[in-house]
């Protein structure tokens, strides 16, 4: 395979993505895709045999980064408590610096509605909720913060903290980044996990 195919596809990618944020999952087509290429659906499928094969790509990309972070996250000397919320804060950064891929996370239902990427989907998301339920039991356990919540109601709240967040900047469409709106929380989040019980 040359570098010009390999090069291509990823830009078929990049723009499907760019669709998806753009005018919904619904309006990725082998037509708008071809059409914002500037090629003919017949060359699209060239690369691709259908729009089925172009999600499987999208989510591959999309759950590559969280294998990337975790990996990172889990190779590095910190307390637990600061690896749950470096996840977060990860996330919010990529969702930043790539703010399509913000709207795949607000796409999750669909995708798992999806018999094509719905397996891989979930395996992300789990995935991503165990590494954060693990690292807040072992800061409870070595007492890095209070035990008022489970670590599993924590990742609930940091997670669908998240996933608000993307929403109102979807809405909204402020000028703060995803990130700095995380850092605060964060912030606040940590001050008050790590309150003394009196």
């Amino acid at each position: 395979m040359n570098n010009n195919f390999i090069n291509r596809k990823d830009r078929i990618i990049a723009s499907a993505i760019e669709i998806i944020s753009e005018a919904g999952i619904a309006s990725l087509t082998t037509k708008t895709l071809a059409m914002k290429e500037n090629m003919s659906e017949s060359l699209l499928y060239r690369y691709f045999g259908g729009i089925e094969e172009v999600l499987v790509e999208v989510i591959g990309i999309f759950t590559k980064y969280d294998e990337r972070i975790i990996a990172t996250i889990e190779g590095k000397d910190m307390p637990h408590l600061d690896k749950a919320l470096e996840l977060i804060k990860m996330l919010a950064t990529n969702y930043t610096g790539y703010p399509e891929l913000a709207a795949i996370a607000l796409n999750y239902e669909v995708f798992l509605h999806n018999v094509n990427t719905r397996e891989m989907i979930a395996d992300c998301l789990v995935k991503r909720r165990n590494f954060i339920v693990r690292e807040f039991q072992m800061a409870i356990d070595a007492g890095e913060i209070r035990n008022d919540f489970t670590a599993e109601e924590l990742a609930d709240i940091v997670l669908g903290t998240l996933n608000r967040d993307l929403l109102n900047r979807r809405l909204k469409n402020d000028n703060i980044t995803h990130e700095q709106v995380s850092q605060t929380l964060g912030v606040k989040f940590i001050k008050f996990l790590k309150e003394k019980i009196n």
